[in-house]
Order: structure tokens, then C-alpha cells, then sequence
């Protein structure tokens, strides 16, 4: 992932700058003079530059062990990747979208997210010091506790235009899905969807002004579309892309790839470490193309596996 992409002076991205403190057990770590995150500290480019750019998987890995990475995937047959140094991070066991932003001066620059630790939910902001060779920072703030029967998590954040949104999804053992907006460092619970037993990896493929789309997957290996519209009490519209293939993998990665609406897909499958890429078109169920680039070189270790991404880059795969 080239951060310079990310590197967008917009009015507002510095909003968790000033979160308090509350961090837990941190992992240690030596630093490394390798960057941690490719070309950190280079001049923002413009958006319409940025676009320009060839399609890129960036996946976080943050690990058991407590530490984060990114491997970056471009796709190809097979696909080519590069790994960047680690660093100390925390121990988590569900984590969702990393989001890059810079406070207004630009002087600051960070990445923020949720994560669960045991029966809690944190917020992360994770800041990228000037100097490469020094590893990133993070900062952790508990926002909520009884989480322990949540598997995963997942969020959407439409920042583009008006009206904006952002959402919590948590998937629950009880099989139902939660939905929580995110309203400024609150959230207001939304209440369950049910009809989720048997899912078991999420990712969010879609983010417009009306509706959010999760891609999912269930144990038996079929794979969904969970169109969820914003409107309060709309139910969400589930649509079967395949029917089975899919039972390896324990974590999804999406980005976007492709003014028509594409979508750069990682599946990882945990058992053996092993991440593969896809490209899937604009979703449409069955009708939907998916293109499988293979394995990615490297060692894909997370308890969950996170899209790098940036808090003004929208979805839009469905």
C-alpha cells in the first residue's frame, strides 16, 4: 500500500487525534530500520491521481502474538506481493477496517479502528511517526464490554457525500447480526438481524448513501451478498453468488478495483496461512464473474485479516 495515496488534507479526518488513552496489556517489539509501511512519509497525491493507480490488496495482519503488518497483493497469475515490517501492536481476537487519515495541518498522520479483546471493544489510533525506521505507535480507548459472543466485526464508513454513516456489524453466536451506528466516539445500537446462523466471515463490499453490502460466507462454503439498507427497520436482501468453494477461508478482505463497480478480494484461509486472490465484479448473485488469481507469497498469521484503507475511499461493489 503506497500511504501517500491515503494522505488526503480533508477537513475532519483528524477527529480521533484526540481520543483518550486506555490501552490494553501492549505487546513489545524491537524496531526495525525497514519502513513499516511503504513510502510513509512521501507528499499526499492528488485524488484523481490516486485513481489512477493499478488495483492493490492491502491486508493487515494483526496477529495473537500482538503485532501488525501489511502484506500488499497486486493481482496477477500468481499474484505478487511484498510484507512490511511488523510491529508491536496488542493481542486481539476480531478486528475490523483500518482507516488512514491525517489531522487538518498534516502534520499527523494515523490509521484508526475497532478491535475486540476478550468480552471488550476498543478503539485503535495508531500513529505513523515521521521518521520510517521508528514503528508505528498505537493507542487504544475501551468503548464497550459484552462482546464475548461476537465472532467478528465489520465496518462501513460512507464519508463522500450527505447524508454520511457510518456502521458496527457484529456477528453473534446466537446467529444474528448487530448493527450499531457510529456517531462521532458513540454508538447506538440498531438491534439484531436474524437468520446469520451458520455464517462465518464478513467483510463490507458496498458503501453508498442508501445501503451497506457485506460479502459473506457460511460454513458449508456458500458464498453472499447481504444488501442492508439504511433505512430504519428495511430488512437486509441476501443474495447467493456461490454455492459452495468458499468453507476454507476464516477471513475476507475487500477493496475496490475498477470504476464498474470491481471488487480486489483476499480470502484467507487460517489453517494453513494461506491468502488467495480474487477479483469479483459488480455483485449481481449468480450472475456475478469471479476471477481466481491463486495464492499470494507470504505468511498470513492473523487472528483476522483487515482492509488497509483510507477513511475517504469508498465501496462500491454491489
Amino acid at each position: 500500500m503506497k500511504l501517500q495515496r491515503f494522505a488526503l488534507a480533508l477537513a475532519g479526518a483528524g477527529l480521533l487525534v484526540a481520543a483518550a488513552v486506555s490501552a490494553p496489556a501492549a505487546a513489545t517489539g524491537q524496531a526495525d530500520p525497514m519502513p513499516y509501511f511503504p513510502e510513509q512519509t512521501a507528499q499526499p497525491l492528488s485524488a484523481k491521481a490516486a485513481a489512477a493507480e493499478p488495483c492493490l490488496s492491502a491486508v493487515g495482519v494483526p496477529t495473537v502474538a500482538g503485532t501488525m503488518q501489511e502484506i500488499a497483493a497486486t493481482p496477477a497469475t500468481p499474484p505478487r506481493s511484498v510484507t512490511y515490517q511488523s510491529f508491536p501492536f496488542v493481542s486481539t481476537r476480531a478486528d475490523a477496517t483500518w482507516y488512514f487519515a491525517t489531522n487538518a495541518s498534516q502534520t499527523q498522520y494515523f490509521y484508526y479502528g475497532l478491535l475486540l479483546q476478550a468480552g471488550n471493544l476498543y478503539r485503535h489510533t495508531t500513529y505513523i511517526p515521521a521518521d520510517e525506521t521508528k514503528p508505528p505507535v498505537p493507542t487504544f480507548k475501551k468503548v464497550g464490554s459484552g462482546w464475548t459472543s461476537f465472532k467478528s466485526i465489520a465496518t462501513s464508513n460512507y464519508s463522500v457525500a450527505q447524508p454520511r454513516h457510518a456502521y458496527l456489524y457484529g456477528l453473534n453466536t446466537n446467529g444474528s447480526l448487530y448493527r450499531y451506528q457510529i456517531v462521532g466516539t458513540g454508538f447506538r445500537a440498531l438491534g439484531p438481524l436474524p437468520g446469520f446462523r451458520g455464517f462465518r466471515a464478513m467483510t463490507v463490499i458496498s458503501e453508498t448513501a442508501t445501503y451497506d453490502t457485506l460479502l459473506m460466507t457460511t460454513n458449508a462454503g456458500a458464498l453472499y451478498t447481504v444488501h442492508i439498507p439504511i433505512a430504519a427497520g428495511a430488512k437486509p436482501v441476501l443474495k447467493l453468488i456461490r454455492t459452495g468453494g468458499w468453507a476454507p477461508y476464516e477471513s475476507l478482505v475487500a477493496q475496490s478495483c475498477g470504476t464498474r463497480g470491481g471488487t480486489l478480494l483476499v480470502a484467507v484461509d487460517h489453517n494453513t496461512q494461506s491468502a488467495y486472490q480474487f477479483a469479483m465484479s459488480h455483485a449481481n448473485g449468480r450472475a456475478t464473474a469471479v476471477t481466481s488469481y491463486g495464492k499470494i507469497p507470504g505468511v498470513f498469521n492473523g487472528v483476522t485479516h483487515v482492509s488497509l484503507t483510507t477513511h475517504y475511499d469508498q465501496l462500491f461493489g454491489e
